[in-house]
């Protein structure tokens, strides 16, 4: 796997050089958004890792620059920011997955590597299935004109079924992706907001976008259909 460092605090930069070597990575290192930017788009990498407070462009800039590029090399922001606002500001302008420090070190080498295997496929800013579609950057929802108001929980959800629509999600990829991999709550919380999204974006519009997969998990419909009974 090769990675790319982007992180101005020298003596954590040469640890994570050090120990993501030793787990057989290939690392890159710069420390100033402006180059780190332009290793990005030059070189071919698997996965960023990104601090956002850089001199000169900071994580986030570097992370819009990228995807309005069509860059989608997977990016992970690793930052000593913290709170949902950031996290959230991080995710919506492009970044795949964010951790901030102090962090666990096989925890981040876990995500790597998760990143790695998605690779970088193009993760627009608009999803659209039928007439629904999910702005992402301006965090709304809408069915053909009409406006579908959406808690961030029911948003989440409803990316990650837009993103891979056509294909079966299992309920604890599912979990783990909106809910968190520490999530040790009631697992039945899913069939809640999927009823929660089926009232929201379909039910008042006579459509069936997400459909159960018994014994599976849900998956959204490439197309708008009828309603009808599971």
């Amino acid at each position: 796997m090769r990675v790319l460092l982007i992180e101005d605090e020298e003596r954590m930069a040469r640890a994570l050089v050090r120990g993501l070597q030793a787990e057989g990575m290939y690392v890159d290192w710069e420390a100033t958004g402006d180059a780190g930017l332009w290793r990005a788009q030059e070189g071919q990498y698997d996965v960023l890792v990104v601090d956002l407070m850089l001199p000169g462009m900071s994580g986030h800039d570097i992370c819009k620059t990228l995807r309005q590029e069509e860059n989608w090399t997977p990016i992970l922001i690793l930052t000593a920011r913290s709170g949902e606002r950031t996290e959230a500001k991080s995710l919506d302008l492009g970044a795949d997955d964010y951790l901030s420090k102090p962090f666990s070190y096989p925890v981040l080498v876990s995500r790597l590597r998760a990143l790695s295997r998605r690779g970088g496929s193009p993760r627009p800013n608009v999803l659209q299935v039928g007439e629904l579609v999910l702005d992402l950057a301006g965090r709304t929802c809408r069915r053909g004109d009409q406006p579908i108001q959406l808690t961030p929980r029911e948003f989440a959800l409803l990316e990650l079924l837009m993103r891979h629509a056509g294909s079966v999600l299992e309920r604890s990829e599912i979990l783990d992706h909106v809910w968190g991999i520490d999530f040790e709550g009631d697992p039945n919380v899913l069939d809640v907001y999927i009823r929660y999204l089926r009232r929201k974006i379909d039910e008042p519009f006579g459509v069936r976008t997400v459909e159960t997969v018994r014994g599976t998990g849900y998956l959204v419909r490439n197309v708008d259909s009828g309603d009808s009974p599971e």
